[in-house]
């Protein structure tokens, strides 16, 4: 049987595909080696409260494209861990403002440190050139959404 042969693109999408996939296993793990309780998602709202100066659990569905339901299950995750505050919605007194509490804060600045050390060991033995042209590319591909 003859061996059908993939266009050069179509093998980078899929050697693409698979090393971002492989990423994404990494980071699931790394999530919890951080924290216990804590999912690679509800680690990713605790992230966005800070980049953020705080948000509602409508925006974390919004930013997350996740249903509420799975929202207040993440938020009461890290409710129950200590990591995040509720206050009022100076624009709406019918809401909540979700805010990383001070664990919160140290959780997400330890995690970002041992984060900086992984990908500076990675990127130990490559030139200053190629670190910015991958940044450039994962800007450029994020950009996208």
């Amino acid at each position: 049987m003859k061996e059908v042969q993939m266009p050069a693109r179509d093998t980078a999408i899929d050697t693409i595909q698979r090393e971002l996939t492989a990423f994404a296993r990494r980071a699931r793990t790394r999530a919890a080696q951080i924290h216990p309780e804590l999912s690679l998602v509800a680690y990713g709202m605790l992230d966005f409260m800070k980049e953020r100066g705080g948000c509602r659990g409508t925006d974390l569905a919004s930013h997350f494209l996740l249903d509420k339901s799975t929202v207040s299950r993440q938020i009461a995750v890290l409710e129950r861990a200590g990591l995040i505050v509720r206050g009022s919605d100076p624009h709406d007194q019918r809401g909540q403002i979700l805010q990383p509490s001070e664990q919160g804060f140290r959780l997400l600045a330890e995690a970002n440190e041992r984060r900086r050390n992984a990908f500076a060991g990675r990127f130990a033995d490559w030139d200053d050139t190629d670190v910015q042209q991958l940044a450039d590319h994962l800007q450029r591909y994020n950009a996208a959404d």
